[in-house]
């Protein structure tokens, strides 16, 4: 059986949040805006958002302390402002930590009597409050996911809550991309990049969510000449980069990511390594895996000549991961062994990996100098 659910309703037009203003108005009176603690304002995002939310008449209150990789901690602390302002929706606002955030802040206002272990209970109500999407990076896609992937310190680990949380809207806009430092540009293009690939090369793959990710390598590959620092970005280029994002979180609600970014969590926690740039570190490794009639199709479809030429590319654009040798060994043997005893996360890859495969593909980059 394949089945494609979309829920949410998504806008994309320069100036999308003051043009839709009066979309706001079915989810309340009084919004929660959630986001980083600088980029909402230095990309003038939360500027539009207030005057959106003024211009009709909605309250609003800013809740800006989600840090990069959210902790279930920061997710308590927003969900008890939200519940003494007593607001009626979320606006999550920027890349995918404040997007994955506002789910979860949502699901705990409404489960305003639950405390924190509620996030991962397994069995519980999934309802939230409304949920406005408004991304700032072109990585996560986050806005038309299910998905909120939290931290726990205490486990030091990323995971993903159990709970499937659509946002009812998402509005995007290109010019929030203008003022992104080229790092944050390609850690997220990358990023976006790789839930193509892992929602093509996966066992969960259907034509429609294949369709998503034809899609969204074709938009991807436009704007390739900006990863590769050939030329300037231009107003089209930064809403191709944003809608190729939008189309890899479309193939991936319905397949999931698989081992490349099961890979790259430890590396993202222990390391420090932005999360675009650690699910690209191992995604050489995971096409070589591949057929190489699928090999083939991925990379010319997203405009590489091969695989040498994907890895040249994500190294100048992303750059090395900054620590000793020693250290990045030690902590892939650890990813190796964290992700061979999930199985879910297994069988989404379609190779039937065993620990030699994924040691394979976690140490391809260190294997194999350019």
């Amino acid at each position: 059986m394949s089945m494609f659910y979309m829920p949410v309703r998504v806008y994309e037009e320069e100036n999308c949040v003051m043009n839709h203003a009066r979309d706001f108005v079915q989810f309340g009176k009084k919004a929660l805006i959630v986001s980083g603690r600088h980029s909402a304002i230095a990309n003038g995002s939360y500027a539009d958002i207030t005057a959106a939310l003024d211009s009709v008449g909605i309250g609003h209150v800013l809740f800006n302390e989600v840090e990069e990789n959210p902790s279930t901690h920061t997710i308590m602390k927003a969900r008890d402002l939200g519940v003494q302002e007593q607001v009626d929706f979320v606006i999550g606002v920027g890349g995918g930590s404040p997007m994955d955030a506002s789910k979860a802040i949502a699901l705990m206002i409404k489960k305003a009597d639950k405390d924190i272990s509620y996030l991962y209970s397994p069995d519980g109500d999934s309802s939230t409050i409304p949920i406005v999407a408004v991304p700032t990076t072109c990585g996560t896609g986050s806005e038309v996911t299910a998905v909120s992937v939290l931290t726990m310190p205490e486990k030091q680990t990323k995971k993903s809550i159990p709970h499937k949380i659509f946002p009812d809207l998402a509005l995007i806009d290109g010019k929030y991309l203008a003022s992104a430092p080229r790092s944050v540009l390609c850690n997220t293009a990358f990023d976006a990049l790789t839930h193509l690939i892992e929602s093509y090369l996966n066992t969960k793959a259907t034509d429609y969510s294949r369709m998503c990710v034809d899609a969204g390598l074709k938009v991807w590959a436009r704007s390739q000449e900006i990863i590769r620092g050939s030329r300037k970005a231009e107003t089209a280029d930064l809403l191709n980069m944003m809608r190729a994002s939008m189309m890899a979180g479309m193939a991936i609600a319905h397949t999931a990511t698989t081992l490349p970014h099961g890979l790259s969590y430890p590396v993202t926690i222990r390391l420090r390594v932005p999360h675009g740039k650690a699910t690209a570190y191992f995604t050489a490794g995971y096409l070589t895996e591949a057929s190489a009639a699928d090999r083939e199709y991925i990379l010319s479809t997203a405009g590489f000549a091969s695989i040498d030429d994907f890895r040249a590319v994500f190294h100048a654009a992303c750059g090395e991961i900054n620590a000793e040798e020693e250290k990045i060994r030690e902590v892939l043997n650890d990813a190796v062994e964290e992700l061979g005893s999930n199985p879910v996360k297994l069988g989404l890859a379609p190779f039937n990996p065993d620990k030699e495969m994924l040691r394979r593909i976690a140490f391809y980059e260190l294997d194999h100098a350019l």
